[in-house]
């Protein structure tokens, strides 16, 4: 079916272990996401990808996702094109403007209302940085005269983009500057209407209508007893986002039974995702055992 799978790493340590066992297990992708301050430990994504790199062979990395508003453009085009060359050329630069925790904009020195605007223009720079010699741009918050970065990113024209989000301007963002669109805490139907819309600004972006390829973030959760597995994640994800998932899991959670699981997962498939990428809402203990579960008992049937 062609269908692809990434795995989120989760926690900052053993690293190394963890992305060799999910490229070990056949996992298409290895993912981490990032904050500089949230309810509890979190990684950055390029450190932590950075690691994992060296750590591995084959497989995809991919950050889900670089908070790109809190970082200059250049310097962002900086670190993702050296990691795309550090890796060999396997690294995906997902992108987001997160929100959700405004203390850490103020932190960084970032007006929480800019943060969509300054991720399109950085888009816009990023993608000549990796392509162009002397870029020179003028733009409201980045200034550029006759700038390079170097090396370029293996991956020519530029790294894959994917553009994550759950709103129409995430949309509109992916649908002019993404090669992919990754939304979260979306049901298939969101995802097939999503498609639908990002198709038309597409075209009307003038490019082609596949130009975005479809993909889902899901947090995820597999056991032999169903309601387990939904106890797991509610646990795990009303801790880490400090708020009550209990009336929302079913709704945005892959979790039950292996066959639950396949059956999740399909519907993403029919309402159009070419990548699902899973994130492990479970205990710390239970963490390898599901990311092998996942791998052996309900991503298999898709390969």
């Amino acid at each position: 079916m062609g269908i692809e799978f990434g795995m989120s790493l989760t926690g900052i340590d053993n690293v190394v272990a963890n992305a060799r066992r999910l490229e070990t297990l056949g996992y298409d992708f290895i993912g981490c996401g990032e904050h500089v301050s949230f309810h509890g430990p979190t990684s950055n994504s390029f450190i932590s990808l950075g690691v994992a790199a060296g750590a591995t062979e084959r497989i995809k990395l991919l950050s889900a996702i670089v908070l790109l508003p809190l970082y200059p453009a250049t310097l962002a085009a900086k670190l993702a094109a050296t990691l795309d060359v550090a890796s060999g050329g396997r690294y995906h630069m997902g992108v987001g403007v997160g929100g959700e925790m405004p203390r850490e904009f103020e932190a960084c020195g970032v007006p929480l209302g800019e943060r969509g605007a300054r991720t399109n223009e950085a888009l816009q720079i990023i993608r000549r940085l990796w392509t162009e010699e002397n870029v020179t741009f003028e733009g409201r918050f980045n200034t550029l005269h006759e700038v390079s970065i170097a090396p370029k990113p293996v991956q020519q024209p530029g790294l894959p983009i994917w553009v994550s989000g759950r709103k129409e301007a995430a949309m509109k963002r992916a649908a002019r500057y993404g090669d992919g669109w990754m939304p979260y805490m979306y049901t298939p139907d969101q995802l097939r209407d999503s498609l639908d819309k990002i198709r038309g600004w597409t075209l009307e972006a003038g490019r082609p209508v596949d130009a975005v390829k479809p993909s889902i973030f899901a947090f995820s959760c597999c056991h032999a007893e169903r309601g387990r597995a939904i106890d797991m994640a509610v646990a795990r994800l009303s801790v880490q986002y400090a708020q009550d998932f209990s009336k929302i899991a079913d709704k945005y959670v892959i979790a039950g039974t292996p066959a639950d699981c396949r059956a999740r997962i399909q519907q993403y498939v029919e309402a159009g995702a070419g990548t699902v990428f899973l994130s492990s809402a479970c205990t710390a203990e239970y963490q390898a055992t599901n990311e092998e579960i996942f791998a052996k008992e309900v991503l298999a049937a898709f390969k």
